[in-house]
C-alpha cells in the first residue's frame, strides 16, 4: 500500500492504519529500536509505542514520506528509554559511544533560545550531507543516525574498522569545518 493511502487511513481513523504501517515499516522501525536498544523486547515495545505516537499525531500531521516519519518517532522514543534505562550508569555500550563521537559537533541544546539554531543546524547537517560521497553518506549516517557499530558498519561495507573509523573522524572534522564556516557552531 502507498504511503498516502496509509496516511488516508490514519485520518479516517482505521484501525486498519496501523496494520498496514506494521506490515510495511515494522521491521524497519524495529531495526531502529533494537541497534539503539540492543534488545528485541524492547524494540518491539518501542515499534508498538511508535505506532501510537504516529496515531495520536496523524491527524493532524500529514507526513509527505512515512518512512523518515517514523524512523524519527521510532528513534527519539528509543533514545528516551535507552537514557532512562541507562540513567545513573557508566558507559552505555555503542550509544554513548556514537552521541559522545558527535557531541562537539552540535551546538547548545538546552535553551529555550536555541530553538531555531537547533533547525538552522539540522537544515546545515543536511545540506552537509548532500556534499559527501554517497559511501562516507552512508557510513556516517549508519553510525550517528541508525547508531550501528563500527564492527557492524565494516561488516556491511567491506571495509576495515579501522578504515571506518578513520572515514568518521575525516568526515566529523570535515562537519565542523562545514558548521563553523556557516556560523552554525
Amino acid at each position: 500500500m502507498e504511503d498516502s493511502q496509509i496516511i488516508a487511513l490514519y485520518f479516517r481513523r482505521s484501525e486498519q492504519a496501523i496494520v498496514e504501517t506494521d506490515q510495511k515499516y515494522g521491521p524497519y522501525c524495529f531495526q531502529i529500536a533494537s541497534h539503539i536498544l540492543s534488545s528485541p523486547e524492547d524494540g518491539e515495545e518501542c515499534v508498538s509505542d511508535t505506532y501510537l505516537t504516529a496515531w495520536k499525531s496523524i491527524p493532524p500531521n500529514r507526513p509527505i514520506r512515512l518512512a523518515p516519519f517514523l524512523g524519527k518517532i521510532t528513534r527519539h522514543i528509543a533514545l528516551d528509554r535507552w537514557r532512562r534505562r541507562s540513567a545513573g550508569k557508566r558507559g552505555g555500550g555503542e550509544v554513548q559511544l556514537a552521541l559522545e563521537e558527535l557531541e562537539e559537533c552540535i551546538p547548545g541544546k538546552d535553551t529555550p533560545e536555541d530553538a531555531l539554531r537547533r533547525k538552522e543546524f539540522r537544515d546545515g547537517l543536511n545540506r552537509f550531507l548532500t556534499t559527501l560521497p554517497e559511501q562516507e553518506r552512508m557510513i556516517f549516517v549508519s553510525r550517528y543516525w541508525y547508531l550501528r557499530s563500527i564492527r557492524e558498519i565494516s561488516q556491511g561495507t567491506g571495509l576495515s574498522e579501522g578504515s571506518i573509523k578513520t572515514r568518521l573522524f575525516r568526515t566529523r572534522s570535515k562537519l565542523r569545518t562545514f558548521l563553523s564556516e556557516g556560523e552554525l557552531l
